[in-house]
This record gives structure tokens, C-alpha cells and sequence, in this order.
């Protein structure tokens, strides 16, 4: 295992001990696999529970090895995908038999270069002919595609997948469909696609998410309208549900909700706010600013000693919180929800305050060895100081890693005289452009 690494990206995400099985998916996502197709997608929008989906289905495949990577947007970056990428490989050998699983790129991309596409796919394609496993593939899981854009990393990916060997089977989660070249997988039978419709919840599902898991009682009628007015969209029928309890009347609350599934989740996310303390609401408010979040950066943010048992309380009331690791010290919001609470932090909140509520969670994140994290916040902060600090700090181990663009990115955040201000930044983007091959650009 590559050293360095953010853990948490490696997880598979926990399945609740109730929950709504199902095997009508599995199935299917079976079928496919023994098939022997290379690919499968599952692609829809937020809130219809794709990564559960895929979570039960790693938890039914008994003996298969499997390794989970869960992207953000600054893995949408060669160098920094790559290394990842390749970690996430070597955990389908946890005894270490193939010691050299990935090294030679792994190399590569620590000299600072970025190897020809073709070179990185065909190292990986003989490194993973030596994947043995008895019980059939293995499989890697690569959890919000959605965000990898870079054209240099599909490319490495459409030849990886044409010639991916029978010793792995690749799956995409994603929120839209990849630059990759599905029609033609789809045509050879290689790719197995599991899309929004086949997710939604159907009428018996429907009925016991709400009246067995969440105890709501709720009738027929009222079950086959709320199927309805959701289309069996998950977050909304757990937000409808959150938002009914203790309601003596949810049929009249039914037959009020209507509209886009986008005006379902702004009403039904201020319907659940309304029901939660004061306490508890200004804290999901403030910490709906973090991607991830554990007790001591929600302390930070909050200024508030006791946020450790508001996230816990927050966790316990089921109010979208997503575990990260196995011992409940990580969490993320789900993105939908995050970014209900994000919009009514900014109607709430003067942007003084929360680009303070910016300003501390960065300095928590730089203080202890985050520095994307603690970048994206002083940018939001719009601390032009704590940005080339940190570009000046990090610049080097990026630029040995390879993450040119992200370098890049960073620095073309900061204006030019900024930059000026700080000669290591300037000496940092000579060595950039020079690896880069843009020669001609290094010289002023």
C-alpha cells in the first residue's frame, strides 16, 4: 500500500443492519458478472442510492476480492488519480503476492512525469493478468466517477477497459454517463448498466422502507401517493418520511407535496430542519461546509466544544450522515443534503461569518496534514495569504508526485501579484512549466 494516502477513500460504504434488501439488483449485477463483461455502470442521479447499491452487492460476492475508491474533484488530476488508483489496486492483493502490482507507474509518476496513455494502460493490463483468484474476477469499485473529467485519464481508462483482462471487472458509480466508449460495450455485451429506474423504490419496497424500517404506519393510499409524487426516489421518500414523524395528519401532508424532485428536497429539507433544535440546526448549518468531517474539525468550525455529541446525535437521527470509515470517526453529509443546508447557510448567515466558519476549518485541515482540504476552504474564505502559503509549502511533494494540474489549478487561483510576493512559488512554477514542456514559458 502506497504510504501517504487518505484511508477513508478506500472504505466501503457500512449497510445498515435494517435495511431494504435488494435482490432483483444483485441479480442482475450477478448476471453481468458472469457474463464475463469488463464493465458495469451504475449511473443515475443523486439520492437514488447507488453506492448502497453497490455496497450490498460487494457484501453478497462471498470469496471475490474487492477494493473501493471513493473520488472527489481534486483526484480529477493524472498524477493524483494514478497513485490512487494503483493503491486501490493493490488492496485486491492484500498478501502482497504481487509486490510489483502498479510499481512501474507508480514510479513514473513519482519522477514528476506523466507517461504516455498508452504506457500506463498497458502496464496496468499485464500487472492485472497476475490477479488470480479462485472464485472468479476481482473487483475494483470507483464511486463518483462523475467528477473525473481529464481527458488523459479516460484515455488511459478506454484502453484499460478494451483490454481489460478477465482477472478484473471494473464498476462505475456515477451521477451522468463517462467519455467512454459504452455504445460499443454495449453492443459487444461487455457493459451491464443499472440506471434510475431500475433503483427507484418499488411499491412493496416503498412500503417497508416507511412502515417497517421507519415505523410510520402509513396506509396503502397514502403509500401509492407518496410513490407517486417521489417516482420512488429514495432521499425523498426518507426525507417525506423524517418529515412525518409525529405528524397527525400525514395524508394531508402528502397531499401537499408536489413539484420537481428539486422543490421536493428544498421543502422536505426545510420541513426536517424545522423538527430539530436550535442546537442541532446551527450545527448542521455551519458544518455543512465540510466535505468530511469528524468531532475535532466540527469543534473548530463550531467553536463549540460539545459538536463531537451534536455529530453523534445528528448521526443517530439519520440526517444523511455517511460513515467514512469502520470506527465512526469520518462522515460526509450526502451531497444533496449538503447542498440544502449550503443554500440556506448562505440565506441565513452574513458571508463575513461564514467565510470565518472558511477560515477556521482550513486552519484546522492545514494544522493537521490536509492541505487540498485546508486550499479549498481558504479559497472559499478568499485568504489570498493562506492559499500561497500553502501553494508554497506543498509545491515541491506535488510537483514529485505529479499533480501538475492541481498545481496548476492552484496557482492560477492566486492573482499575479500575489505570486510576485513569493519568489518559491515563482521558482515552483518554472519547474512546473519545464515539466510540462512549455519551454518557451519559463524564461520570464
Amino acid at each position: 500500500m502506497i504510504p501517504g494516502l487518505l484511508a477513508t477513500k478506500f472504505h466501503l460504504p457500512n449497510l445498515p443492519a435494517r435495511r431494504v434488501l435488494r435482490p432483483r439488483l444483485v441479480q442482475r449485477l450477478n448476471e453481468g458478472l458472469e457474463a464475463g463483461r469488463r464493465l458495469t455502470l451504475i449511473s443515475a442521479p443523486a439520492g437514488f442510492g447507488k453506492s448502497m447499491c453497490a455496497s450490498e452487492w460487494a457484501a453478497c460476492l462471498g470469496r471475490q476480492p474487492v477494493a473501493w475508491l471513493s473520488l472527489d474533484a481534486s483526484d480529477n488530476d493524472p498524477g493524483r488519480f494514478f497513485i490512487y488508483f494503483i493503491a486501490a489496486l493493490q488492496k485486491l492483493d492484500p498478501a502482497a503476492r504481487l509486490p510489483g502490482l502498479g510499481a512501474e507507474i507508480a514510479g513514473m509518476l513519482q519522477s514528476g512525469q506523466i507517461p504516455l496513455a498508452e504506457a500506463v494502460s498497458t502496464s496496468l493490463v499485464n500487472d492485472l493478468l497476475a490477479l488470480t483468484g479462485s472464485a472468479g474476477p476481482s473487483l475494483l469499485f470507483l464511486d463518483d466517477f462523475h467528477v473525473i473529467q481529464n481527458p488523459f485519464i479516460l484515455a488511459v481508462l478506454e484502453k484499460l477497459i478494451t483490454n481489460l483482462p478477465s482477472t478484473l471487472h471494473l464498476v462505475l458509480l456515477t451521477r451522468e454517463d463517462p467519455a467512454l466508449p459504452l455504445a460499443r460495450l454495449r453492443a459487444n455485451n461487455l457493459l451491464t448498466e443499472i440506471r434510475a429506474a431500475d433503483l427507484r423504490f418499488s411499491a412493496s419496497e416503498t412500503q417497508r422502507f416507511l412502515n417497517e424500517l421507519m415505523g410510520l404506519g402509513l396506509s396503502e393510499s397514502d403509500l401509492s401517493a407518496l410513490e407517486e409524487r417521489t417516482e420512488g426516489w429514495i432521499v425523498g421518500l426518507q426525507l417525506a418520511g423524517l418529515s412525518m414523524r409525529d405528524r397527525s395528519d400525514p395524508s394531508a401532508f402528502i397531499a401537499n407535496l408536489s413539484g420537481s424532485h428539486r422543490f421536493i428536497l428544498s421543502y422536505l429539507t426545510e420541513e426536517v430542519l424545522a423538527r430539530q433544535t436550535e442546537e442541532l440546526q446551527q450545527f448542521l448549518l455551519q458544518t455543512s461546509l465540510l466535505e468530511r468531517l469528524n468531532g475535532a474539525v466540527c469543534c473548530a468550525i463550531t467553536g463549540q466544544s460539545g459538536s463531537r455529541a451534536l455529530l453523534e446525535k445528528a448521526f443517530a437521527a439519520n440526517l444523511f450522515l455517511i460513515p467514512l470509515d469502520d470506527e465512526g470517526q469520518w462522515y460526509r453529509y450526502h451531497h444533496l443534503f449538503a447542498d440544502l443546508l449550503q443554500a440556506r447557510l448562505r440565506q441565513t448567515f452574513p458571508a463575513g461569518e461564514i467565510a470565518a466558519l472558511h477560515q477556521r476549518a482550513g486552519a484546522w485541515f492545514e494544522q493537521n496534514g490536509y492541505p487540498a482540504e485546508a486550499f479549498h476552504h481558504a479559497r472559499a474564505a478568499g485568504d489570498m495569504e493562506s492559499l500561497a502559503r500553502l501553494v508554497e509549502q506543498h509545491a515541491d511533494g506535488m510537483l514529485t508526485r505529479g499533480e501538475l494540474s492541481t498545481l496548476m489549478r492552484w496557482m492560477g487561483m492566486l492573482p499575479e501579484e500575489v505570486i510576485r510576493q513569493h519568489p518559491l512559488i515563482v521558482i515552483a512554477r518554472a519547474w512546473m512549466l519545464t515539466l510540462a514542456g512549455e519551454i518557451q514559458q519559463v524564461e520570464p
